[in-house]
């Protein structure tokens, strides 16, 4: 670091008090806090002008005090960017009788999806190029496309503001017009019933962004008559509108933190009324998945804190008539299930690492992919295709780029269809290797650490070392690879990945360890873990960073 005489800005401290359920509390920034209406303003009031000069400050300061990295950050910047393949294509997926694939092109922001009919050698069609979509806005983002079941149409949705309050249009494929059908303030979501006319799409609340509301839309009427199908009133749930993989049913999900409720419709009569599956009660959680003429319901019913699978009928669907197919196991966290015609497949995660598993529905066959390296991510990938022998999964490490694998359910053959490309010349997997150790937490609780380094990179007090660690919502961050880390370990850095409670690393009980009245285990794990890669010599306090 380079010493400077520069000063920086002090906010000034203008107490404010905020009192909510009795409780007073002062809060001396409040006035930089800006109503929408103040940003967008042409002329700025004197509270926004205060705001802006202050920011402007900020800004002042970190690029005096900076300066002297200015040509370190630019060589930083274009070796990251160096490894980046510029024009890539994702490994095209096929649904409904077409091939589908994203590509990017050299020197280009965005990227262009296309689709091929019937093989990967008919002639491209493409559906969007976002580079010409975006042409003539600051911001632009194209997602939630959705092609009606006889391949004819496209829903897309579009955010030109960046607050995630999307615009849903329906395009013709086949003529390439886009109808005069404009929903506002969508989630970008949505779904085509089985007729190719009734498109369902979920609203927000313009104020929270709580997405509140499913309506059906039919093509070419006035957005005007579209129907209220279903309104979350509690405010403590969202809700969502998909489809079942089989294509038979519209599903509604409603969500909060501890609870879950599902709603489905026959997907052949869109003005059919929607059947509960089992209403929501606190602590019940559940999903569903169809298959025949039954429901596949993974859920934490009956106290199974780690999820299980249970099974019922299509016409008895409340949750007494549930019945066991994956039992709870109590070292192995069930996180989600996909089904295939002649397969059930499941991803859990044991001692935290995941594994997939494939079940045959006439029990001949039970077995798990293998996967050799000490830690690893792996994770199904996009299998559209219900009636299918084929298994497309994604694997990676931290030493080992991203790759698309189809595995042949039948034969047990594997085939790689595509490995992320580092470019530049200079990388090598071979060079580099990584482990998982574990830390003692203060209360005797072990907590894994993934490691990643260079092979010629010594151990010692003088190495430095970035540990990081995320521990919320039960989100797991996984062992994997990342082209711009390099910069890192290839300058001689250590990088480490702390497993700290608040995940679900170690199961459903690994996240409730680490949230409300239990929350300072996130941070005392973190503490620990830093101790324990200072105590054994792979760095000391005076190396050490945290993210």
């Amino acid at each position: 670091m380079k010493d400077s005489v520069a000063i920086p800005p002090v906010a000034d401290k203008i107490p404010t008090e905020l009192e909510q359920h009795g409780d007073v509390r002062i809060d001396n920034y409040f006035w930089m806090r800006l109503s929408d209406e103040q940003k967008n303003a042409k002329k700025k009031d004197a509270q926004t002008v205060k705001v802006l000069n202050y920011l402007n400050a900020e800004n002042s300061y970190y690029e005096e005090v900076t300066a002297h990295t200015d040509d370190f950050q630019t060589t930083l910047f274009e070796e990251m960017k160096s490894r980046i393949k510029e024009d890539d294509e994702s490994v095209p997926y096929k649904k409904n009788g077409y091939f589908y694939s994203t590509r990017y092109e050299a020197g280009q922001q965005y990227p262009i999806y296309t689709r091929k009919k019937g093989s990967l050698e008919a002639e491209e069609h493409i559906l969007f190029n976002v580079n010409d979509e975006a042409d003539g806005h600051d911001y632009f983002q194209l997602g939630g496309l959705n092609v009606s079941p006889n391949n004819k149409l496209v829903a897309f949705a579009v955010d030109t503001v960046s607050r995630r309050q999307y615009v849903l249009q329906i395009k013709n494929l086949e003529t390439g017009k886009t109808y005069d059908d404009v929903i506002t303030n969508t989630t970008g979501g949505s779904v085509w019933a089985n007729d190719n006319q009734t498109l369902f799409y979920t609203k927000k609340d313009p104020v929270t962004l709580r997405s509140t509301q499913v309506y059906k839309h039919v093509l070419g009427t006035d957005v005007s008559e579209d129907v209220l199908v279903f309104h979350e009133k509690d405010e403590t749930f969202a809700t969502s509108v998909s489809k079942t993989k089989s294509q038979k049913y519209i599903v509604i999900a409603s969500y909060s933190t501890l609870s879950t409720e599902y709603q489905v419709l026959d997907a052949g009569h869109p003005n059919g009324e929607f059947k509960v599956i089992q209403q929501r009660e606190r602590d019940l959680e559940y999903s569903i998945a169809h298959y025949k003429d039954s429901f596949y319901i993974l859920t934490n019913k009956d106290g199974a804190k780690n999820f299980k699978l249970m099974q019922t009928s299509i016409h008895k669907t409340n949750k007494e008539n549930w019945r066991d197919v994956i039992a709870h196991r109590e070292e192995t966290l069930l996180e989600d299930i996909s089904i295939f015609k002649d397969y059930l497949v499941l991803e859990e995660r044991t001692n935290g690492l995941a594994k997939i598993r494939i079940k045959r529905w006439d029990n001949t066959e039970d077995d798990y992919l293998p996967f050799d390296e000490e830690t690893y991510t792996a994770s199904v990938y996009a299998n559209p295709d219900f009636d299918t022998d084929i298994l497309r999964y994604s694997y990676n490490s931290m030493t080992t780029p991203r790759s698309v694998i189809d595995f042949n359910m039948k034969d047990k053959s594997k085939e790689l269809k595509k490995e992320q490309e580092v470019l530049g010349g200079k990388f090598d997997k071979n060079n580099y290797t990584s482990k998982r150790v574990w830390a003692e937490a203060r209360d005797g609780k072990k907590v894994a650490i993934s490691l990643v380094y260079r092979k010629d990179t010594e151990l010692n007090e003088e190495t430095p070392l970035l540990l990081y660690a995320y521990g919320s919502y039960g989100y797991t961050i996984s062992d994997g690879f990342s082209t711009t880390r390099l910069s890192l370990l290839d300058r001689g850095f250590v990088f480490a990945l702390a497993h700290v409670r608040g995940s679900e690393y170690l199961g459903r009980q690994w996240y409730e360890d680490g949230k409300l009245l239990h929350k300072k285990n996130t941070f005392t794990d973190f503490l620990d873990c830093s101790m324990y890669l200072i105590k054994n010599k792979y760095t000391s306090a005076g190396h050490l960073y945290a993210m």
